[in-house]
């Protein structure tokens, strides 16, 4: 006969309720008030970065967090680490808060990710992104108003999520409007929101009402 392994207690309290609890896709849903440390200190860097008024619905019941901060929770060991690039790539690179939203709203048109589309056309139009811009990066073109800068930036990063590489011409663009360090910046910043659309899509995470 074979025998059966059964999960222990700490396995059993790791799983406890999750199983049953409220859903946010295909994952549990996390309140504030039933967060191990490692998952507080995830959760209360989200809370920090954005601040007592954020650019889009961060909470929803109990404390609960919305978008891929969920998933962070989730598995706080890499979540802590997520939540720290996010961070790093929102506030701790050279590139203007306006390159940054090109960037990823290109990402967002590029992937179909509704929840980065919902959130960053808010963040973009506060970076000073017009309307018409917006509609255009969400219709997979390229705004007439753009400047060379912000040309560069967006076929950079078209080219990156097309071909997970750039040409010597279009590297060189990006290289000449924002430096070495801009280039890797906006690698980075493309890698990052490209796996957090993948995150999105794979768990099914909901759009909160906007």
């Amino acid at each position: 006969m074979t025998d059966v392994i059964r999960p222990g207690p700490a396995a059993r309290r790791r799983r406890g309720c999750h199983d049953r609890g409220v859903r946010h896709g295909r994952i549990h849903w996390y309140t504030s008030a039933e967060l191990s440390p490692e998952q507080r200190a995830v959760y209360d860097g989200v809370l920090a970065k954005y601040g007592p008024h954020p650019p889009f619905p961060l909470t929803g019941p109990d404390g609960r967090l919305h978008g891929p901060f969920n998933a962070m929770l989730a598995a706080p060991g890499v979540g802590a680490a997520l939540q720290r690039l996010s961070a790093a790539v929102g506030s701790g690179t050279s590139l203007s808060d306006r390159v940054r939203e090109i960037v990823v709203l290109a990402v967002a048109a590029a992937r179909a990710s509704s929840f980065e589309w919902a959130a960053h056309r808010r963040v973009a139009a506060a970076a000073g992104l017009t309307a018409d811009e917006i509609a255009a990066l969400g219709g997979h073109a390229t705004p007439d108003s753009f400047g060379a800068e912000d040309r560069a930036a967006l076929d950079f990063a078209r080219a990156l999520l097309r071909d997970r590489d750039a040409s010597d011409a279009c590297h060189a663009a990006a290289e000449a409007a924002f430096g070495e360090a801009g280039v890797v910046e906006l690698i980075t910043l493309v890698g990052y929101y490209d796996l957090v659309a993948t995150l999105l899509r794979t768990l099914r995470v909901p759009v909160p009402e906007m």
